[in-house]
């Protein structure tokens, strides 16, 4: 049996437990908050010990993996003390604050052997998983253009209002935006060159805008999360290629080609529990097929090869460039 600490029980905590309870050979063996009744009501239905401060977590409870879902401040430095601890380690996305931080975490990681995923979990989303298969395989030709879009209400529902805080969170491009640059470049590389704009009243990187140019085709990423409570939660994406065009918006993944619309179905697992009702997700898929992913390469001591420490630390460092402008 695999066993989980897991620190941070918040909006994206619950997450991660909801889907750890639902992975076969998985158990949530520790969990650490400095609020403990966030803590207690996540151990329901485990055996897990309860820890007032991830720190004495990682000094004292007897664990596989360690995965960190604390906000992106403390990242780095509870994920060092982690790799000292267990060989198998998961950063929520962005991997950390700054540059710096991210390769102080590729040298640990190298000085102690220990494996570690960051949590870009686009790239095991589902639509985005087949859309990376069609993009590869050529299914309808080469991409002509395309746009993804991230676009959120105020997200308030975080422990003392952290991520509206930018010296803690690096606002909505460093949480919210780096979710489809990741994902981008996973498919495509750096750009040639690209574009970038982001607002310069109010809070700052609320908003950003980047253009990227990849040969003769191009990229849109455009994500925000300064939209009113009343506004739902989107995230979408439209590729044009030579022969078809493919859709996700709306609740459904459409595809455009000489016979017609068709929507596209993708079959997947019922899961026990459902995503945390502060955040702005509706569905744990994504969250669980990474910790799946997760999971299984520590069962069989595998290094990791999807969502790298090295993946995320290079898509901070572009994002920044971007934000740079």
């Amino acid at each position: 049996m695999l066993r989980v600490g897991l620190i941070g029980c918040g909006f994206m905590g619950e997450m991660h437990a909801n889907c750890y309870k639902n992975i076969e050979g998985v158990e949530i063996a520790a969990l650490a908050d400095i609020r403990p009744e966030r803590s207690r009501a996540l151990s329901d239905g485990t055996n897990a010990k309860l820890y007032s401060d991830g720190k004495e977590l990682i000094a004292n409870a007897e664990v596989d993996i360690i995965d960190i879902c604390l906000p992106t401040f403390l990242h780095a430095e509870y994920a060092l003390l982690a790799m000292d601890k267990v060989k198998y380690v998961f950063i929520e996305k962005p991997v950390a604050l700054t540059p710096d931080e991210g390769k102080m975490l590729i040298e640990k990681s190298k000085a102690t052997g220990a494996r570690v995923q960051v949590g870009q979990v686009i790239r095991f989303w589902d639509e985005y998983v087949e859309l990376r298969k069609i993009i590869k395989n050529e299914t309808y030709g080469k991409v002509v253009n395309a746009n993804f879009r991230r676009i959120s209400p105020r997200p308030e529902w975080g422990w003392n209002n952290w991520l509206l805080d930018y010296k803690l969170s690096g606002g909505a491009g460093q949480d919210l935006h780096v979710h489809d640059v990741d994902y981008v470049l996973s498919l495509f590389g750096e750009p040639e060159k690209f574009y970038s704009v982001r607002n310069i009243k109010g809070e700052k990187n609320s908003y950003v805008n980047t253009i990227m140019q990849y040969g003769d085709f191009v990229v849109g990423v455009e994500g925000t999360w300064d939209l009113p409570a009343s506004h739902p939660f989107e995230a979408t994406f439209r590729v044009v290629f030579e022969k078809a065009v493919l859709e996700n918006a709306g609740g459904k993944f459409m595809l455009y080609d000489k016979n017609g619309a068709s929507e596209i179905k993708i079959e997947k697992k019922e899961l026990r529990g459902e995503a945390y009702k502060g955040g702005n997700i509706s569905d744990l898929g994504g969250y669980y097929n990474e910790l799946v992913y997760f999971s299984e390469r520590a069962k069989k001591g595998e290094p990791i090869e999807q969502a790298t420490l090295t993946d995320g630390v290079s898509s901070l460092e572009f994002l920044l460039r971007e934000l740079a402008f």
